[in-house]
């Protein structure tokens, strides 16, 4: 009914956290260096409701000594969470003060959630025939949802809000009634609340158990129609999913009232608000709350239909506010922007138009080829380059303009037109500009096409302006363009067999969708080249990013031969090993259990054994059989041993013998990896589909692994060449430790040398257990190793471990020196920097959570050693890439993997390029310490390495 009262219930805590991690990027800090970024963030949440909805009634609930009853019946419940930051602990008193002044109450209830006294308040007001808003991010609230009592919550990246009645939560969660949310959450857990679930049990496993059984309870007693190992699983955790469900349970009945005099909105006091305001230093709030509360009443833009619409739009808001859970999407470089909402295709004044052949597509190279900087993008049939072909191409060098140009079916055809545009991509005056381009290059080489000129790829010059965060087009546009881009999901649907092709796409969407992409990515590069040389990154970018760029695409195109008939026979001898060790666990253990079962490995070896007095546990109260627990205990227990040698046999054969025959390109009949430069925040490539990097190499079995790779064919010899030691070298020039210098410089062996001094005996009589305690230490180093870490990863005791660090930072006092100056550099500056200018910034450095803090102060030391590695092969990749090409060696370079590259060798080759690629490697750049470089050869990877 029309005149139905609103009652909208804000879930503090779940905003206030939101807004404070929206503006974590860009934090609010005021004259006297306060961080007021969860105070604003907050505020943007409360101001926006109240100008969209105007609400009769509106309350704050908080959370006060987390909820009694859920810690009594699962201590571990929420224990997994980080301590608040500083800047929210602040935030809250102010906020309880500005709530006070505007007359909103704050509902507070010791031992209880805000979920609780929402739940309970919504309920309440329900019965009074109240229409009821929970306004919260948190999807736990669809259990309450009713015909009034509905879900306010934020859309993707703060694209406006979404209103969730019963269709929305039926839809959301595969439920036929709201209620059945708690069995949802208590089958799949809740990760973010350390909510165990049943173990096994997804999203999707959990709709589906709830459209075949309708709740936990009749699941639990229905389980003879589940097979295999969820039957396991399923019946051996029913206590943990009835407890689960439990603490998903939100109550509506603790000890709140609903008065609706003390929840309607009333005048606030504006002298103490703005009062408020000004010490903060919040101007644009303070005229908000002035403009907000000055305002004549307008009518409400909530739906008063029994069944509320989802919102797919913000509504326009007045200048200078902020989106709504989005934070500050006006925040851009410094730059506040007049409109608070995000933008779609819809909101923005375009021109985009696809081009038809002839006569079109001739006046159109013809302006092409005039440009001097374009971004251009393809739309291809997939996302496997190898594979996929063109659909289309979208071209734009100006913002909210540009062009697509369809492609035809027939090869033939498509040729045709790839070569009316080849000048364009071949022309070294004009710049490319593109998102990813390497997937571009890799497409555009089964057309014959080379792209040429200077590249401004966007993914790599985001990831060197803030290497942590994402990368990927969309969240680029909604964070520095203030922009939502279309979705390709809208286009063609979610993956699965109903996805449609591009090429079923109309072509008004076709070029809708594409030149959109063009468009953005041109704005990001113009967005993303003056914070380039902010961060003085602009020569990283240019001079080893980018050529890398071409290196890459080369080396994935080139791919790597695979000896399949090898793989298979090893597949076998691994099934017997694995059959073998599983015989010799049964008989060790008494009975056969399910080894690959955390829980029933658990049972038999500390309830059934007794291995240990105290085995370790896990928060869901089960035995800890992680392998940094069992691997301790391996020495002593020869069963332990086998179960570590059982699971990585098993994983060794799942994850490459049997894997990798799958994965060889049908067209070229080998394996292409995928380098990616935007992962790793240190600066290192990481490798995908297959990750060649990951391959075991400390076990036989593993290294066995290596000998499937092999040569193109009998003319060629797989080549092999390893930094050696070179993070050690590093971190030996960085400190400037004139002893660690001398020796590299002597060519003495480091690990050796290093244990003459601590253990201070002659380096001809060091053994080999002290020149592996001392090799331990001088990697473990880098990496803030402990003495209880060294105890673990050593023969020696806790103490002696102690001993052997301090010892070991007497032999060397300036690395011990050097750590500390890293430490106070990121403490000043936020960042740590390599040898090159790469920077890695580091947010917790000063932080007051001493565990975060410490992690913080570690990456503070061996990032710009890892970084300074990563940096010198990728020169070295670059330069022996350049001399293969300017050479025109018939050999490739095909795998990069840490520090070591290789190359498929034509035989006549051989003495010129290992000699070429040595020299190439050890120069790539100048440290204090002579860089040094192992080169083999062989028939296989292995051999060769």
């Amino acid at each position: 009914m029309a005149d139905q009262k609103r009652l909208f219930l804000l879930d503090a805590y779940a905003l206030i956290f939101r807004g404070y991690y929206a503006l974590i990027k860009n934090p609010r800090i005021n004259s006297k260096g306060m961080d007021t970024s969860a105070i604003m963030g907050f505020m943007n949440s409360l101001f926006d409701v109240i100008k969209r909805e105007k609400p009769d009634h509106l309350a704050v609930c908080f959370d006060k000594g987390g909820s009694q009853e859920r810690t009594e019946l699962f201590p571990e419940y929420k224990a997994n969470r980080d301590e608040t930051p500083d800047a929210i602990r602040i935030a809250v008193p102010y906020i309880h003060q500005i709530l006070e002044a505007m007359h909103i109450p704050s509902v507070v209830l010791e031992g209880w959630e805000a979920d609780d006294i929402i739940g309970t308040l919504a309920k309440q007001a329900e019965k009074e025939d109240y229409k009821v808003f929970m306004v919260t991010p948190d999807k736990d609230f669809g259990q309450l949802v009713s015909e009034n009592i509905f879900m306010y919550r934020p859309a993707r990246m703060g694209n406006g809000i979404e209103i969730w009645g019963i269709p929305e939560i039926q839809k959301r969660f595969g439920v036929e009634r709201p209620e059945q949310v708690i069995d949802y959450l208590g089958m799949m857990g809740d990760a973010s609340d350390n909510i165990p679930g049943l173990p096994g049990v997804g999203d999707k496993t959990a709709k589906k158990f709830l459209e075949q059984f309708g709740s936990m309870e009749n699941l639990l007693a229905n389980t003879d129609q589940l097979k295999g190992k969820m039957k396991e699983k399923v019946e051996a955790n029913a206590e943990l999913g009835l407890l689960s469900k439990k603490l998903a349970t939100i109550c509506v009945d603790c000890d709140v009232t609903f008065d609706a005099k003390d929840y309607e909105m009333s005048v606030p006091d504006s002298e103490k608000v703005q009062t408020i305001f000004e010490e903060l230093e919040f101007r644009r709030l303070k005229d908000q709350f002035i403009k907000i509360f000055s305002e004549e009443p307008q009518e409400t833009a909530t739906p008063t239909s029994s069944q509320p619409s989802v919102a797919t739009k913000p509504q326009e808001a007045g200048s200078g506010q902020f989106s709504l859970f989005g934070g500050d999407p006006n925040t851009v470089a410094g730059t506040i922007k007049d409109s608070n909402s995000r933008k779609t295709i819809a909101d923005v004044a375009h021109v985009y138009q696809s081009i038809a052949p002839g006569m079109a597509m001739k006046l159109f190279v013809q302006n092409l080829l005039k440009q001097t900087s374009v971004c251009f993008d393809t739309e291809t049939t997939g996302i496997d380059p190898l594979t996929a072909e063109l659909v289309g191409i979208a071209f734009s060098w100006e913002a909210t303009k540009g062009f697509y140009i369809p492609f035809p079916e027939a090869k033939e055809e498509a040729q045709e037109l790839i070569e009316q545009l080849r000048p364009f991509f071949e022309s070294q005056s004009i710049e490319k500009i593109g998102q990813n381009l390497k997937y571009d290059i890799k497409v555009l080489d089964k057309y014959g096409v080379k792209v040429k000129g200077k590249f401004f790829d966007t993914m790599l010059a985001h990831y060197l302006i803030n290497p942590d965060m994402r990368h990927n087009m969309d969240v680029l546009s909604e964070t520095y363009l203030n922009y939502t881009p279309v979705s390709i999901t809208e286009l063609i649907g979610k993956k699965g067999k109903n996805q449609l092709s591009m090429r079923d796409v109309p072509l008004e969407k076709q070029t809708e969708y594409a030149v959109e992409d063009a468009d953005i990515t041109f704005q990001l590069a113009q967005q993303f080249r003056p914070e380039l040389a902010a961060a003085k990154t602009e020569d990283l970018f240019n001079d080893m990013e980018i050529p890398l760029l071409h290196v890459l695409a080369d080396m994935e195109l080139e791919g790597i031969n695979l000896d399949k008939e090898f793989l298979n026979s090893l597949s076998e001898e691994l099934t017997n090993d694995i059959a073998s060790l599983e015989k010799k666990i049964y008989e060790a253990a008494g009975e056969e259990f399910n080894i690959g079962s955390p829980k029933q490995l658990g049972e038999i070896l500390f309830d059934k054994m007794k291995l240990v007095d105290k085995p370790k546990k896990t928060k869901t109260g089960q035995y800890s059989t992680a392998e940094d627990v069992l691997s301790y205990l391996a020495k002593d227990h020869e069963i332990i041993q086998n179960v570590l040698d059982y699971r990585g046999l098993a994983k060794l054969k799942s994850t490459y013998v049997d894997a990798l025959p799958l994965q060889v390109e049908e067209r070229t009949g080998r394996v292409h990896t995928d380098y990616m430069q935007t992962v790793a925040a240190t600066g290192r490539l990481s490798s995908n589909n297959p990750n060649l990097q990951n391959i075991p190499i400390r076990t036989e079995r593993g290294r066995q692994v290596r000998k499937a790779f092999i040569p193109r064919d009998e003319n060629h010899t797989l080549l092999a060449a390893d930094y050696s030691q070179i993070e050690l070298r590093i971190i030996a020039a960085l400190s400037e430790e004139t002893t660690m210098i001398e020796a590299f410089k002597n060519g003495e062996d480091i690990h050796a040398s290093t244990a003459a001094r601590v253990f201070n005996v002659p380096l001809e009589e060091v053994t080999r257990e002290q020149r592996s305690n001392a090799k331990t230490v001088n990697f473990g180093i880098i990496y803030g190793v402990s003495a209880f870490g060294l105890s673990n990863q050593t023969d020696l005791s806790r103490s002696e471990a102690k001993e052997l660090i301090e010892t070991y930072y007497k032999t060397y006092p300036k690395l011990r020196n050097y750590m500390g100056e890293q430490i106070d550099f990121a403490r000043d500056n936020g960042y740590v920097q390599t040898v090159l200018g790469r920077r890695r910034y580091l947010k917790n450095i000063n932080g007051s959570n001493a565990i975060v803090r410490g992690a913080a102060e570690r990456n503070a030391v061996n990032a710009p050693i890892q970084g300074s590695a990563a940096d010198i092969i990728k020169l070295a990749m670059i330069n022996i890439h350049k001399r293969l090409s300017e050479g025109n060696y018939t050999s490739k370079m095909l795998l990069q993997v840490h520090d070591e590259l290789v190359f498929d060798v034509y035989n006549p080759e051989m003495d010129k390029l290992k000699a070429m690629v040595k020299a190439e490697m050890e120069n790539a750049y100048t440290l204090a310490v002579p860089l040094d470089v192992e080169l083999g050869t062989g028939v296989n990877w292995l051999e060769a390495h």
